[in-house]
């Protein structure tokens, strides 16, 4: 079956709307600038223009809209769920109280992280499609250097750093249920592997996407201990990130100006 097709059942299928990378709409997009400019009287039938009018003014700007629309969904839902999950009793008695909890149970609240994990895979897959199918169309490597721009921009969802939540999660929930039958799985084939002592967090996912997020400290240059994620998706202890952020650990991240930058990539996180 296309992933076209499939992606479309995909959605169809979805209880909830969730805002989507409209695959089919960016490939219509595609087809209409191959059409106009194959009909164009100077087409020299080898390449298009390497700037587009058709697509940068309408594929690019579409693309950056529904990403970040798919991330901040999956990025709100992934947050929401870890805090109904990880409460002590009490504050989970009283977020019940407030009907935030909303009379779920354990399997149910499994089931939606593995809902929102296949959620994240799929639309990643439709992006990683979408900007290949463009470069095809335009034998070009603008798509693949998207990628570049997406992950500055904060939209690429497998780089958001509640997937790596989401993944921690899944090997502590793997390692208390280890002896139950019942075990919960948000991901097929997740596991904490060690390579030359280095640890790191390997996962494969849909369409032999395989995620590896390194657990070493860039600024310590050792294991993470009490790690956090910055929204660029880079890992740090979180006394190192308070550290390079100039804030005390008391006051916290939260407390760092929004100018800070990760220390990695420079990027403001």
């Amino acid at each position: 079956m296309k992933f076209c097709k499939k992606y479309q059942e995909y959605i169809q299928g979805q209880q909830k709307q969730l805002p989507v990378v409209d695959f089919k709409k960016l490939k219509k997009i595609l087809k209409r600038c191959r059409k106009d400019f194959e009909s164009h009287q100077d087409h020299d039938g080898q390449s298009c223009p390497h700037h587009c009018p058709v697509c940068d003014g309408t594929f690019f700007p579409s693309l950056v809209k529904e990403m970040s629309a798919v991330v901040g969904c999956f990025n709100k839902r992934a947050q929401k769920l870890l805090e109904l999950h990880l409460p002590p009793g009490f504050r989970k008695y009283f977020m019940w109280l407030k009907g935030r909890l909303l009379q779920k149970d354990h399997v149910g609240l499994i089931q939606e992280g593995k809902d929102l994990v296949t959620y994240a895979t799929i639309n990643a897959i439709a992006v990683r499609k979408i900007l290949k199918k463009y470069d095809k169309i335009h034998y070009s490597k603008q798509g693949q250097a998207f990628k570049s721009k997406a992950q500055s921009m904060h939209i690429e969802i497998l780089q958001s750093p509640w997937l790596c939540e989401l993944m921690a999660f899944h090997i502590n929930l793997k390692e208390t249920k280890v002896r139950s039958n019942m075990a919960p799985a948000l991901f097929e084939g997740c596991s904490l592997t060690f390579d030359d002592d280095k640890p790191s967090l390997s996962c494969e996912l849909l369409d032999s996407i395989k995620l590896d997020i390194d657990l070493t400290c860039s600024i310590c240059l050792d294991t993470v201990f009490d790690p956090v994620s910055l929204t660029c998706g880079h890992i740090f202890c979180y006394m190192c990130a308070c550290s390079a952020a100039s804030v005390t650990i008391v006051d916290g991240l939260k407390a760092a100006e929004p100018k800070e930058k990760c220390p990695l990539c420079r990027k403001v996180s």
